[in-house]
């Protein structure tokens, strides 16, 4: 604990602690330390179990309390903090089997049997539950919580699930007839068997009937909160038209999940390491010939592609073939440098999955891809791979541009000036770490991603107090698929542009994904440093921006003529200006003037549920207009709107 309290962060001591079948007893918390990953045998699953004199709160902690500060034990506890993902989780009896508190969160395969509260919310602004089965309990989902000064939990959107045998499906302190938004709520595909009271509200009063004893139901759609279609706002508090889902994205009446692969059953000759195969990880060293020859003989012969925990500098693209497995081992980074990725005007991808029209199946998961220096031609995932049968799938593979040892992109480097004008002061391009994170390319079909984090440095994870810098991206996810692509508790930040862009794609599931404005913006507004380029559709700011009285930040997200979108859920924050969060406090509103902009004749059926917007003073433009304005839909922190559609 003392050495987690002395320095939160380091980028360079991973670590991973293998427990092997059998059943541990512990009297006090694990505590998993920063960087650390806990793993267990997945043919017979190891089994932690608390001591009959344990006393903490959690048998797993992240961040400990000091002793005599701990509460009654949680199946899982979280009270703080802005994430997240997880999922296939199983939970037996209990107070609450979770609790939960966090700005946003998306969890996904759930069991809860035999709780009080199934799940309990301390607090949050937006969480999205999918594919949960909660079974014999006495509330299924539990968000009366208040804190001092009003209801604290923003909004939660529950789909796909099932509740059986529950008295009581969804308990709110959210009156039928309320103006507020706190406590926002969408229910969707939610199937109820014996269950009395699907939602019930203040006073124990049935705000949505449940079933008859023994009964069953489905409820196909529901809300509370602020409704835009696309004019409003309106209060709700009953049944709404679910979204229109697109059959391409769905398996039965549900939307397509697929859990990350572990290769349980595979044999050990079956997988091939990076190091085994002559790579050095080392960080210097021009690993991309190795890699390059270990992926492609990998994917010929069936392998798994196992890369050892490392930093691999590549000097060039490294090209993944169709049919290749490649697993990380405690997430090694694969890292651009040189020469190669430095043209602004002629990007080159640093992984490029399949070429252009290139059918076939890949999975990818537990990695990072890094720059090195100044790299503003660096694509860092450039994905062209069709999947027409079986989706594609990327689990936890994260984008990390700058803001740690060895990108000389760190605090020496790149720090950040607030009090220097730019322009007329130039551009630091040494600090112009890359052109885009991930860029889906036309044509493709058929990608599932969960837990995917695209991120720019806003500080340096190796400083003690995690100063800011400056570090320029580009573009964050720029989407131009053709279709059937599902992003499933994604996170991108601190990009240039844009941080979401989808352009002439359809049928995309989003949910629950969270964004943030790059902290520098408008010092230089977001024209600077990247010229707009017409085939990417690039936002064009020299207009918009005015002389800084317009649009001068990057955008959350961004839909450019596109149809059948789904947002289940979505967090677009601008917290500063100019690094003063100032601009973020509740009614202030003007870090930017939009965060959310829908464009294009061809644009239809868009719907978004529970949209939380902080720091921008419109919510919504469509075409270049506000259609939804902040201030009118104030929640615990956010701005909150619980149905969108257009």
């Amino acid at each position: 604990m003392s050495k987690l309290l002395e320095h939160e962060s380091s980028t360079t001591s991973p670590a991973i602690v293998y427990f092997p079948s059998g059943t541990y007893r512990v009297s006090s918390p694990i505590v998993d330390y920063y960087f650390t990953q806990i793993i267990g045998n997945p043919n017979k699953l190891p089994i932690i179990k608390a001591a009959a004199n344990f006393s903490a709160t959690a048998v797993i902690e992240g961040n400990p309390y000091l002793p005599g500060n701990a509460d009654h034990p949680e199946g899982v506890f979280i009270e703080d903090g802005s994430g997240g993902f997880m999922s296939d989780l199983t939970f037996n009896g209990g107070q609450n089997a979770a609790f939960f508190g966090n700005q946003q969160f998306t969890v996904r395969n759930f069991t809860i049997n035999n709780a009080n509260n199934a799940i309990n919310m301390a607090w949050d602004w937006g969480w999205t539950f999918k594919s949960m089965s909660i079974n014999n309990c006495k509330v299924g989902l539990n968000i009366t919580n208040i804190n001092p000064v009003s209801q604290a939990v923003g909004s939660a959107t529950f789909i796909d699930s099932n509740i059986n045998d529950t008295p009581v499906g969804v308990l709110t302190n959210h009156a039928p007839n309320a103006t507020y938004t706190n406590s926002s709520l969408v229910l969707e595909n939610v199937q109820l068997n014996n269950v009395r009271a699907a939602v019930q509200g203040p006073g124990n009063a049935t705000l949505l009937f449940g079933t008859s004893a023994g009964g069953s139901r489905k409820v196909e759609g529901w809300a509370q909160g602020h409704s835009y279609t696309p004019n409003g706002p309106s209060s709700i508090s009953g049944t709404i038209p679910a979204f229109s889902r697109s059959q391409a994205l769905l398996d039965g009446d549900k939307y397509y999940e697929r859990s990350k692969p572990q290769y349980a059953d595979l044999p050990v000759n079956m997988f091939v390491s990076a190091r085994s195969a002559g790579a050095r990880g080392d960080g210097v060293t021009d690993d991309h010939q190795v890699l390059q020859d270990l992926v492609t003989t990998a994917a010929s012969t069936g392998r798994v592609v196992f890369i050892d925990a490392g930093t691999y500098k590549i000097t060039r693209t490294l090209y993944i073939p169709k049919e290749s497995k490649i697993v990380g081992e405690a997430y090694p980074v694969i890292m651009s440098s040189g020469s190669f990725f430095a043209n602004m005007d002629s990007p080159q991808p640093v992984v490029q999955v399949g070429q252009r029209g290139e059918e076939g199946y890949v999975e990818w998961s537990d990695t990072i891809l890094s720059t090195q220096g100044a790299q503003p031609g660096a694509v860092a995932i450039q994905w062209n791979l069709v999947s027409p049968g079986k989706p594609s799938g990327m689990w936890d593979v994260h984008v990390r541009i700058g803001g740690f040892a060895g990108s000389r992109l760190q605090l020496a480097d790149c720090a950040a000036t607030p009090d220097v004008a730019t322009p007329p002061a130039p551009i630091k391009e040494a600090c112009i770490g890359a052109h885009t994170s991930m860029h889906v390319t036309p044509g493709v079909r058929g990608l599932y991603m969960e837990n995917v984090w695209l991120w720019t440095a806003d500080h340096d994870l190796d400083d003690t107090i995690f100063t800011n810098i400056t570090v320029y991206a580009g573009r964050g996810l720029n989407m131009q698929a053709d279709s059937n692509v599902w992003l499933v508790g994604t996170s991108v930040e601190h990009h240039s542009l844009y941080q979401y862009q989808l352009s002439n794609t359809r049928a995309i599931f989003m949910g629950q994904i969270q964004s943030e404005t790059a902290y520098y913006q408008p010092n230089p507004d977001a024209s600077l440093p990247f010229a707009p380029v017409a085939e990417l559709y690039d936002p064009q700011f020299s207009s918009s921006c005015n002389n800084g009285s317009g649009q001068c930040s990057g955008w959350g997200l961004r839909i450019l003529d596109s149809q059948d979108i789904g947002v289940y859920g979505a967090g677009l924050y601008s917290f500063f200006n100019n690094y003063n969060n100032s601009c973020s406090f509740p009614n202030q509103l003007d870090c930017q003037k939009g965060i959310l902009s829908i464009e294009g004749d061809s644009t239809q059926n868009i719907g978004i549920y529970n949209l939380n917007t902080v720091g921008a003073s419109s919510m919504v433009d469509i075409d270049g207009s506000s259609v939804a304005n902040a201030s009118e839909n104030a929640n615990v922190f956010p701005d909150t709107i619980a149905v969108f559609k257009v």
